[in-house]
């Protein structure tokens, strides 16, 4: 296990257990959002951004935290493993909700200097609030990396389904499980 992907809803904890395993790994940590959002929360172009994942996901080892499905393909054909936070809705939720404050409140920076907007809170539009973004498309997550673990283009890939906060941390400390 060289090559890891790891994915989930927003709030699943992707990118604390993405840093643990790239340290754990010792191998590079690359966070797709912090490729895809640039300075402003402009968007990176598409095949920009296809092309700056292509070139850092040909190295011999890396941990990529993100469900970009623009990059799947890229990232899941280099990948020998994947690791899907399939936490509860609730969990979920109350993680997303405690983040989405805290970054607002405190305007901890993002990527590429982005700080969460507190007028985000009251956006109906999912695209534009994390907390609803969550809770609609919370089922669709679950479709899909179910049906991604059925899919014999993936049979290449081993994958780690971890459903509590005790399953995380059980292969936090041995990914080679």
């Amino acid at each position: 296990m060289r090559r890891v992907s790891v994915v989930g809803v927003p709030g699943a904890g992707k990118t604390a257990v993405a840093r643990r395993l790239s340290v754990s790994l010792g191998v590079p940590l690359v966070e797709l959002d912090s490729i895809f959002h640039q300075p402003g929360w402009a968007e990176l172009p598409r095949e920009e951004f296809r092309h700056r994942v292509a070139e850092v996901t040909t190295a011999d080892g890396w941990v990529v935290d993100g469900n970009y499905s623009a990059v799947r393909d890229l990232v899941w054909a280099r990948a020998d493993m994947v690791v899907w936070l399939d936490l509860p809705r609730g969990l979920v939720m109350r993680r997303i909700v405690a983040r989405t404050v805290r970054r607002a409140l405190r305007r901890e920076q993002l990527w590429n200097g982005n700080r969460e907007p507190i007028s985000n809170f009251y956006r109906l539009d999912p695209t534009k609030n994390i907390i609803r973004w969550t809770w609609v498309k919370y089922g669709e997550y679950v479709d899909r990396y179910e049906a991604a673990m059925r899919d014999p283009a993936y049979a290449h890939l081993t994958f780690v389904r971890l459903r509590s906060p005790q399953d995380v941390e059980a292969f936090v400390f041995n990914p080679a499980r």
